[in-house]
């Protein structure tokens, strides 16, 4: 019975980002090992992640309020928005210290191979906060992957109407990079070398 709650466990441990079967399987032994001081620690934090974690009904991020920390941030540059995939290439764009206005969360990737079209993304929200708010420039800050190159496009062409200044991140990304593997020099020169689109 335990080796099937065992089993069990290391399945759905291995389905997270870079652990596979092995790595899943060392990582629940080394917790099991001492379940005082790193198992039940660990279900701790996660259970608190799950209870008290929610999505920023603004722009996406994480946080334990309605409103996260960065938008709620005054002292932000009120009238930058700058547009990413994912919560980990916001993450990666405040790790730069380069960037300091506000951010929109878009989901993901426009794909026609894993079928998402624009409906399943957060673009008709990102269009209202546009509409509704004060912003001069949006930044597209997405990976230089076809996809991201694809949705980028997508992006300013339906943003073209709106008054506003479209750039998008300096080609000096590497061509099939995320923005979460990459350096935090190269985030910051890529913001700063930003340009129209």
């Amino acid at each position: 019975m335990s080796e099937q709650v065992l089993e069990k466990l290391i399945k759905k441990v291995s389905k997270l980002p870079g652990l596979g079967p092995r790595s899943s399987r060392r990582a629940v032994l080394y917790l099991l090992r001492d379940k005082e001081k790193l198992l039940l620690p660990l279900i701790e934090d996660m259970n608190n992640v799950a209870n008290n974690i929610k999505k920023c009904i603004e722009c996406g991020n994480l946080d334990e309020n309605d409103i996260c920390h960065i938008c709620k941030n005054s002292s932000r540059n009120q009238n930058l928005l700058c547009v990413v995939e994912t919560v980990a290439d916001l993450w990666a764009l405040e790790r730069s210290n380069v960037y300091n206005g506000k951010y929109h969360i878009l989901g993901g990737v426009l794909s026609a191979i894993d079928g998402i079209n624009p409906d399943q993304l957060s673009i008709n929200s990102l269009e209202k906060r546009l509409e509704t708010k004060v912003f001069t420039e949006v930044i597209i800050a997405i990976s230089a992957t076809l996809d991201g190159q694809t949705t980028a496009h997508y992006l300013a062409e339906r943003l073209s109407k709106l008054d506003l200044k479209i750039t998008r991140l300096a080609h000096g990304l590497p061509v099939g990079g995320e923005l979460d593997f990459l350096d935090d020099g190269t985030i910051a020169q890529a913001l700063k070398a930003r340009n129209l689109l």
